[in-house]
């Protein structure tokens, strides 16, 4: 008996009428477009953008080089250089760069970090115009997290009752 219901649905077209039918049902009721560079939508506080490297208050850098990050990334896209301070001795970061082309953006490396030194931003407009600038490094990485750091701060203040 499903054979011949089978046949006969496919002999009268049923599923392409039934998608014509939700066509024109759409057809005529009011669209929704954003116009993108005029119009923004609202993001998640937990929306993964462009990496930063944050600094404490004071003014020196977070990160210890623990190399936390670049073992869990999956894409292994960071790449890191430690080396001892000379001032007192404490191990920090020579190099510390992102291939932005490799990063899958999965936040597994801001969830690793013990100090809360790599974060991923809200900054999703951004582009590249010749070879070589998909790699951020450390100079840019901080420059990025000076920038946005009050909205850094307010986004991980608003989700930190989730973590």
């Amino acid at each position: 008996m499903n054979r011949i219901a089978s046949y006969f649905k496919s002999l009268l077209l049923l599923e392409l009428l039934q998608g014509m039918g939700l066509t024109f049902r759409y057809l005529f009721k009011p669209k929704v477009t954003v116009r993108y560079p005029m119009e923004h939508i609202p993001k998640s506080n937990r929306f993964r953008g462009l990496h930063a490297l944050r600094r404490y208050p004071n003014g020196e850098e977070r990160c210890i080089a623990c190399k936390l990050c670049e073992a869990v990334c999956p894409a292994l896209a960071i790449t890191i250089d430690s080396a001892p301070r000379a001032s007192d001795g404490q191990r920090r970061t020579t190099r510390y760069e992102i291939d932005l082309f490799k990063c899958i953006f999965c936040g597994f490396c801001e969830e690793s970090c013990p100090v809360d030194s790599i974060v991923e931003s809200h900054v999703h407009e951004y582009h590249f115009e010749h070879r070589g600038e998909n790699v951020v490094t450390k100079p840019q990485l901080l420059a990025i997290g000076d920038r946005f750091e009050s909205q850094i701060a307010a986004a991980r203040a608003q989700d930190a009752a989730y973590r």
